[in-house]
Order: C-alpha cells, then structure tokens, then sequence
C-alpha cells in the first residue's frame, strides 16, 4: 500500500501581491493596493490543493530559514501535507512578485532563492518518499535536472505529471514520462516551438503528444481543457464562475488532476474534476488560501456545464 496519493516535488515561494487597476507598461508607474503576502510557489501550491481535497499529500522543496520559510512551513502543515521532505536551508526563501488587475488576471515574476538549489542529489534523497507515492507531480520552478532526475528515480508502478511552468524546452527522457503533460496555451506554443504550425488547440494536444508523452491536457481558459491520449482528443468543460484572482487556479487544476488519476479515474474524468476545481479556486483572491474542499468542489455541480473557469489556465 502507498503511503501518499501524491508526492509534489517542486517550488515553494512567498506570494508578494499587490492589486492594480492596470498592469503597468515600459517606464510606467502606477499605484496599486496594500502588499498582501500568501504562501505560493508551484509546488506547494499543488500540495496544499491536493491535501484539501483529501489526498495523501507529500511535499519535497526547498525554503530559507526565514519568516517566508515559516510561513510556509506552517501552511503545509495546516492543509494536511507531510513536509517531511521540506528542506531548510540557508538560502532565503524563493519570492513571487505578483500584480492582479480588477479582471483577476495576473502577471508574476519569480526570485528562485531557494527553489534553485533543489537538487538531483535531494531527489536521490528522497528515494523512500518517490516510492512510497501513487503519483508524482512536478514543474519547472525549480532546476531542470532536478526534473530529470525525478523521472529517473520513478518507481516501476509510478506515475509522473507535469507541469512546465515556466515553459522551456524538455528532453526527450521527461516528455516520455509524462503521463500526463499539462500545459496552458502559452506553455503549449514554447514547448512546440517551430513545430507550432496550427492555431487550434487541438492541433497543439495532437503535436504535443507526438512529441512523446503518454497523454497531454492543454487547459483553455473560458474554453475548458482538451485531452489527448492514443485514444484521441476531447474536450472537458468545466463551470461558469465569476473569477476574483486567477493566482494558483492552474496549481489546483494539476494537483486535483494528478490525485484523481492516482485514485484510478481515467484521464478525462479525472481533467473534468480537476476543472470544476480550478474554477472554485479563482472565486477567492490568493493561491493557496483560494483552494477548495471536496465538499465545495461538489457545490459547483450546480453551475452551468460547458463554460470553463477563466482561471484554470
């Protein structure tokens, strides 16, 4: 028996938010609200969401010894996730600065700190934590070999999801293990590159998916979310939400998808659940603090089908 649903291994940083009328243009000023600071970070994000829900939850990151490392130290904690595998260092915590305008759209940058010294050698580490879980689930906010080698310490049973965020390139050994690769419309145009030849998305699931995963999930915003696997392409609808703050909806989306596949739901009802997640998450500002129980997801059932979340991208 495995002793976690899902294992994320992946970034924890401290959400710096500030709420604007507009986001600012080259050379331009503008004022916006009160700083507000959340936990974040890709990795815990997708912990916290999955632990929610009720997943088994494990997390393997990297955070400062600091009050940003705290805090989020004590969210994880909070939600139910085991941070067993949660390593302080001295390093300071990896930070999001993060503008959300009255639509709930967001712009971000991220200071890694942190998040940059996850190494090959702490997933080596970790061995117990890789085999003890259904599923593992990682992005692309921490370093790419950290990436690879989680791919390569998978356990004969395992199953691998991700996220690559933000978007670069991957190699040929992670695309193969995907399974699946999960990419909002700007990750799927990086990843494809020049092979990026069709403006549909569903163009894009079929290319992706020739490029080697076992299945892709392209999330399309207002739209929904396509799946693509050998047994074709379709697409999820989720519900009609009024969106507060986008910010960590995307996490959600991954994190209750990768939970539901480790449950033994097949692919497209395991997308469908986590769209009706990621639209819950986007009625709350914040990340973390946005992210709904089972109960609440289920409340959702009500809405209208068919018309997705803006914010599960």
């Amino acid at each position: 028996m495995n002793d976690y649903d899902l294992l994320v291994v992946g970034s924890a940083n401290a959400d710096l938010v500030i709420g604007v009328e507009r986001r600012p243009g080259p050379g331009e000023t503008v004022l916006g609200s009160d700083l507000a600071v959340h936990p974040g970070g890709k990795g815990a994000n997708q912990a916290v969401a999955a632990a929610r829900l009720g997943a088994r939850t494990a997390l393997l990151a990297r955070v400062g010894a600091d009050d940003h490392g705290r805090l989020l130290l004590e969210s994880q904690r909070a939600a139910g996730v085991d941070t067993v595998g949660v390593l302080v260092g001295e390093d300071p915590t990896g930070v999001a600065l993060i503008t959300v305008d009255p639509s709930g759209d967001n712009s971000i940058v991220v200071s890694p700190g942190a998040n940059a010294r996850l190494g090959p050698e702490d997933v080596r580490a970790a061995g117990s934590l890789l085999h003890a879980s259904r599923v593992v689930s990682a992005q692309l906010e921490i370093p790419l070999e950290t990436v690879v080698e989680v791919v390569r310490n998978l356990p004969p049973d395992g199953r691998f999801v991700l996220n690559p965020s933000p978007p670069r390139p991957l190699p040929a050994e992670v695309l193969a293990a995907c399974d699946p690769l999960i990419v909002n419309e700007h990750e799927a145009r990086v990843i494809l590159g020049d092979a990026c030849v069709s403006g549909e998305p569903a163009d894009w699931a079929r290319i992706l998916l020739a490029k080697g995963p076992r299945s892709v999930v392209v999330t399309l915003g207002a739209q929904g979310a396509l799946v693509a696997s050998a047994e074709g392409v379709s697409r999820v609808p989720s519900v009609r939400v009024d969106a507060v703050d986008t910010t960590g909806a995307g996490d959600a989306f991954t994190a209750a998808l990768a939970w539901r596949l480790g449950t033994g739901w097949d692919l497209v009802r395991a997308a469908a659940y986590a769209a009706r997640v990621g639209a819950a998450a986007v009625t709350r500002p914040g990340a973390q603090a946005s992210y709904p129980t089972a109960a609440e997801v289920d409340a959702l059932d009500g809405g209208r089908p068919g018309d997705a979340a803006e914010g599960a991208r």
